[in-house]
């Protein structure tokens, strides 16, 4: 007799967990997690010049103009209608979630109607 599995249904083992594939991502999440909290832990213990400070302070913005500028380069008229959005709510109002929140709904709006 063999297992029928019914039209569009799973089998039963489709959702098991394979161990190994559980310990490798827990064996990424440590290091991940080793990687940034040494990090911390060296920056903590090292006296940083005014220049290297300032350095890392803008290093965010550069991680986002980073993704963002591809994205602009090779976007059309939704992904540059929401950039702009995004930049006049963030220059207005300074709160990141409601610069995302308003890019994201933009290049949404604008894509349904282009």
């Amino acid at each position: 007799m063999t297992d029928a599995v019914a039209p569009g249904a799973l089998p039963a083992d489709a959702l098991a967990l394979d161990p190994v594939v559980v310990g490798v991502v827990l064996a990424m999440a440590a290091v991940t997690y080793a990687t940034k909290a040494s990090g911390l832990w060296f920056l903590g213990r090292v006296d940083l010049s005014e220049r290297t400070e300032a350095g890392l302070d803008v290093l965010p913005g550069a991680v986002v103009v980073a993704f963002v500028a591809p994205a602009l380069a090779n976007g059309g008229v939704p992904e540059w209608t929401a950039a702009a959005a995004t930049v006049v709510v963030a220059r207005k109002t300074g709160n990141l979630l409601a610069s995302l929140a308003v890019g994201v709904a933009v290049v949404l709006a604008v894509r349904s109607v282009v």
